[in-house]
């Protein structure tokens, strides 16, 4: 007699007994392996899940720069620029030296009132009539700008005209932060004199050409151009027939202006 066996379809099912004669026997089935995405598609998701995470990384980062720079921009830009305002007026008294004027040695005292215009870059000086004589009562415009600097002879109601002297002058924002030190007291300017000669040449017939805040404090008014003479440290008086002496502030020092006319 012959015996078959027959496989059945459940895993790990085996035969416990078999008619016939005693004889048992166990068939096992093999497992089925249990299938796996393709390599493929592996790679795909993990490419796609860096990135996600890059791009995240690039968003916090971009995020804190963001917020660095309006914690800059707020605390140490605006906090700056609230002390610089466009416009500043000072009312300045300072003491210096002369020979001529004051002979023993005393000091005597210049007063003006400056207004320097941060945003049009040019500064404005008035100045009285002193109180010890030898100077005439001014008005003064240094414009950075146009690079002109007009002497409004108050005395003599003149306009006089000349190119900007930037080793004297300070220009604006200096002139601003030097003023802010004498007036804190942090700061003394210096006591000597420097006196810069001036010779009239010519009338100014166009007016507009002067830019217009000079155009604005000389029109109407007769105006000369000036050409100048060198710039030196004073030590005495020059005797000059037909000059006119303006003493005004506008750097570490008094500077003595002379505008002299050709005879």
């Amino acid at each position: 007699m012959v015996k078959i066996a027959f496989q059945q379809a459940a895993v790990g099912l085996k035969d416990s007994k078999e008619e016939g004669d005693g004889d048992n026997s166990e068939i096992l089935l093999p497992q089925a392996p249990e299938e796996e995405p393709p390599l493929a598609v592996q790679t795909k998701r993990s490419s796609l899940s860096g990135v996600c995470y890059l791009i995240m990384g690039l968003f916090v980062i971009l995020l804190g720069l963001v917020f660095a720079s309006m914690y800059v921009y707020r605390y140490f830009l605006i906090s700056q620029f609230q002390h610089v305002p466009k416009e500043s007026s000072f009312h300045c008294g300072f003491m210096y030296e002369d020979s001529i004027y004051s002979p023993f040695k005393g000091k005597l005292e210049l007063q003006e009132d400056v207004t320097i215009y941060m945003e049009d870059n040019y500064e404005q000086i008035n100045v009285p009539v002193p109180q010890f004589g030898g100077s005439d009562p001014a008005d003064i415009i240094h414009d950075f700008h146009k690079r002109l600097t007009a002497y409004h002879d108050i005395a003599l109601d003149k306009c006089y005209v000349i190119e900007l002297n930037t080793t004297t002058v300070m220009p604006p924002r200096n002139f601003w932060e030097l003023l802010v030190n004498v007036k804190k007291g942090t700061y003394l300017p210096q006591t000597y004199i420097i006196q810069e000669e001036m010779i009239v040449t010519e009338q100014v017939n166009d007016m507009q050409q002067l830019g217009i805040f000079i155009y604005r404090l000389c029109s109407g008014k007769d105006t000369y151009r000036l050409k100048r003479r060198n710039t030196r440290r004073r030590i005495d008086k020059r005797q000059a027939e037909n000059c006119h002496h303006i003493r005004h502030f506008e750097n570490t020092f008094v500077v003595e202006t002379v505008i002299c006319e050709e005879s």
